[in-house]
């Protein structure tokens, strides 16, 4: 593993852990030429589906860019960076076990949807804006009275 900071591939595990139920290994290393530590995360490499976009282009699933979409809705919101890493492995599991070899972005953002849902309603509500692309305040509003409808049911 090259260390991040000074490049040099001669570095030592101080502490290695399974982390987010069993899927994942989080090693604490120490880079012998520099002396600073990092963390690595590593987890099976698994064949996940090309996300087909509304206008029909194809890309390759992209994690970062779905988490950080994630994080840009719970910024200041009591959801921790391992709540995330949770969700997105749980519908990565989902994307893998249904076999398929695409999915449209639009399956892909409501199942994203439903697990923000459960997870915070603001975030939820954050991320619905810029996905369902609210073009003005009524359709904002007209979701807000849909959670606080099911919420109080």
């Amino acid at each position: 593993m090259r260390c991040p900071f000074c490049s040099k591939l001669d570095n030592k595990v101080i502490d290695s852990r399974l982390s987010q139920a069993g899927e994942v290994v989080r090693r604490r290393r120490e880079c012998e030429g520099c002396g600073r530590r990092y963390t690595t995360y590593e987890r099976i490499e698994q064949t996940l589906p090309l996300v087909v976009k509304k206008d029909g282009r194809r890309q390759p699933y992209d994690r970062v860019k779905l988490l950080a979409g994630l994080r840009r809705a719970c910024v200041k919101r009591p959801v921790s960076a391992e709540t995330l890493e949770r969700l997105l492995n749980r519908l990565e599991r989902q994307l893998v076990d249904t076999g398929d070899p695409e999915v449209s972005s639009a399956l892909l953002g409501s199942k994203v949807l439903g697990a923000l849902r459960d997870t915070d309603p603001v975030a939820y509500v954050r991320f619905a804006s810029v996905y369902r692309e609210f073009q003005n305040a009524e359709e904002f509003m007209d979701e807000l009275r849909t959670l606080v409808d099911e919420s109080a049911s």
